[in-house]
């Protein structure tokens, strides 16, 4: 009887643990979807404006909002700790938005059936390897450091292909942007999940779910961009 009332008692315990498990995944994805969904309303917005169109283009704004939106990512994961739930979930909100404004700039370079095409590909990639990170039983740190070193040389050789302009480097570039990127979900998503475990309070875990969800975010959003270079159809 007693063995009977401690394994009811730890099935009960792993219950409410799955169950809160659940719960928190579902607010990282909320938020990750609400920041994709504003993002595109901005976006669509910008393309309808000529005037901020070719404000953005033609002038310095572009790199104001880069410097901006690399600042905003600075703050919350220097200040995460420190600042409040609320006031963390708006600095996610306006790096969405900016982000919708500097998009606009990459999509009006394509048709919309090819970004809409390639948007389908990138959501069922990223559903597909996030899944992957949540279920798996294999530790996918072991691939941390390979990922990131990737991350680093596309972001390098990114930069200095703005000066050679080279076609054939941007495609390589693409490529490996998606593997990086397509790993860089799985990882994240097993990342995020472990973090619940680690989480202590409410407002702790709400923190963790919006840092959660920009992680998951900036993975779409890059996947998205490589793959609309290699599948994209220009205008």
């Amino acid at each position: 009887m007693v063995w009977n009332q401690e394994t009811v008692t730890r099935r009960s315990v792993q219950a409410e643990v799955d169950q809160g498990l659940r719960q928190y995944m579902l607010k990282v994805y909320n938020y990750m979807t609400s920041g994709l969904v504003l993002t595109g309303v901005v976006a669509m917005l910008t393309l309808q404006s000529p005037m901020l169109l070719n404000a953005i283009l033609g002038s310095g704004l572009m790199w104001v909002l880069f410097i901006a939106q690399i600042g905003l990512v600075f703050f919350l994961s220097a200040r995460i700790g420190k600042i409040q739930a609320s006031t963390a979930q708006m600095v996610f909100w306006i790096y969405a938005a900016l982000m919708g404004l500097t998009f606009s700039v990459i999509l009006v370079a394509y048709t919309g059936e090819s970004v809409a095409r390639v948007f389908f590909i990138t959501a069922a990639t990223f559903s597909s390897m996030s899944i992957y990170g949540y279920v798996t039983k294999r530790d996918l740190s072991a691939f941390r450091s390979f990922l990131y070193m990737g991350l680093i040389g596309v972001i390098l050789a990114s930069v200095v292909n703005i000066f050679l302009h080279s076609s054939a480097l941007q495609f390589a570039l693409s490529v490996a942007g998606v593997l990086v990127f397509t790993g860089l979900t799985a990882y994240d998503t097993q990342k995020i999940k472990e973090m619940y475990y680690e989480s202590d309070g409410e407002e702790l875990s709400k923190k963790k779910a919006i840092m959660g969800a920009l992680s998951l975010y900036l993975d779409f959003i890059n996947l998205f961009i490589m793959l609309l270079s290699l599948f994209g159809n220009r205008r």
